[in-house]
């Protein structure tokens, strides 16, 4: 898509055509405790494993929410030591029963439970980690007032975690108040998700109800965190700003309309299913779409219709195709709000 590497969205923006794994050297080493594990994800074959280490080592998108953030594993032993971790997940790209297992009982296909259940097989396998709830209700009678994410103990304490996997569509203009940032159906957006965890989800676990559920899992204090993985996307054309509080080394994307899509020759594009919306996109030589296929698929594309993930692809040594950017496709009059 010739036309997007010339364009500008801040001093922070990516630069297209720089692949994934370029900007994914950025880390922020205090952000992660996996910072040397970043192109991990890029190096493993099975997509649910590739996706597994993507949730564990990939960057928040927030440097300073509006709450306490804190990496699930920064108490495990993995922390001290990455390449145990690193092993491990190899290990499971070699035999991916156990993950495979794990996942078949997850009976939602919203992509936010999906993240979650990766994050619960880790935190059980991890050293030095103990999982005491996952997913556990609070309620007052008959009334489910909301659920802690994780509870686990590590050598810090016990900790009550919110996970969360995110992506925004920023604004054409400004882009600094999280609240212009939306989900790509526009039923979400990043200032609203902020508000409910500082004022909602993390209170939760300090409630009275929540006391007493507690108290029954022997558990007295507890330290509320949050994770909030994720990407966003900036516009083009366009020159948005990150939101109030970004990590610096965010994973990005750009988004546009129908009526600027112009695609390079000799480009590969493809689209994502929901599913596969987290870890950098790995396509077989033979599922890699050639350019008409795409084409045809583009050309019966509903002109409303949902806005749909696209990735580059570039081929490796090895005849796999890795994803090199990211794209949403929205509708010529996205977004679509609803009127006051």
């Amino acid at each position: 898509m010739g036309l997007l590497r010339g364009s500008a969205a801040g001093d922070n923006a990516p630069i297209m055509g720089e692949t994934t794994g370029q900007r994914q050297t950025g880390y922020a080493r205090k952000m992660t405790p996996f910072a040397l594990l970043h192109d991990l994800p890029r190096q493993l074959r099975r997509p649910a494993v590739r996706d597994l280490a993507w949730a564990l080592v990939s960057p928040p998108l927030l440097d300073t929410p509006p709450c306490p953030q804190r990496h699930p594993l920064a108490g495990s032993l993995w922390a001290d030591q990455p390449q145990r971790l690193e092993r491990w997940l190899r290990a499971l790209d070699d035999d991916d029963r156990p993950l495979r297992d794990w996942l078949a009982q997850l009976g939602s296909r919203r992509l936010g439970h999906y993240y979650e259940r990766l994050w619960q097989f880790a935190l059980g396998q991890a050293p030095g980690i103990e999982v005491l709830a996952a997913n556990l209700a609070i309620r007052d009678g008959g009334r489910t007032l909301g659920e802690l994410d994780v509870l686990l103990r590590d050598r810090d304490g016990v900790h009550h975690l919110e996970l969360a996997i995110k992506l925004y569509l920023g604004p054409e203009h400004a882009g600094q108040d999280p609240a212009t940032w939306l989900g790509p159906g526009c039923h979400d957006r990043l200032g609203t998700k902020l508000a409910h965890l500082a004022r909602h989800q993390l209170p939760m676990s300090n409630s009275a109800h929540s006391r007493e559920v507690l108290a029954q899992l022997g558990v007295g204090q507890v330290q509320a965190h949050v994770w909030l993985g994720g990407y966003l996307f900036y516009p083009w054309p366009g020159q948005a700003e990150p939101p109030q509080g970004a990590n610096p080394q965010h994973l990005r994307g750009r988004w546009l309309r129908r009526r600027d899509w112009v695609m390079a020759e000799g480009e590969r594009w493809q689209p994502l299913p929901r599913h596969a919306w987290l870890a950098p996109a790995r396509v077989a030589a033979d599922e890699c779409w050639e350019v008409e296929p795409f084409a045809a698929w583009l050309h019966l594309l509903a002109r409303q219709a949902p806005a749909q993930l696209l990735v580059r692809l570039e081929q490796e040594a090895d005849g796999a195709w890795q994803e090199a950017e990211r794209v949403f496709l929205v509708a010529d009059d996205w977004p679509h709000l609803p009127e006051v």
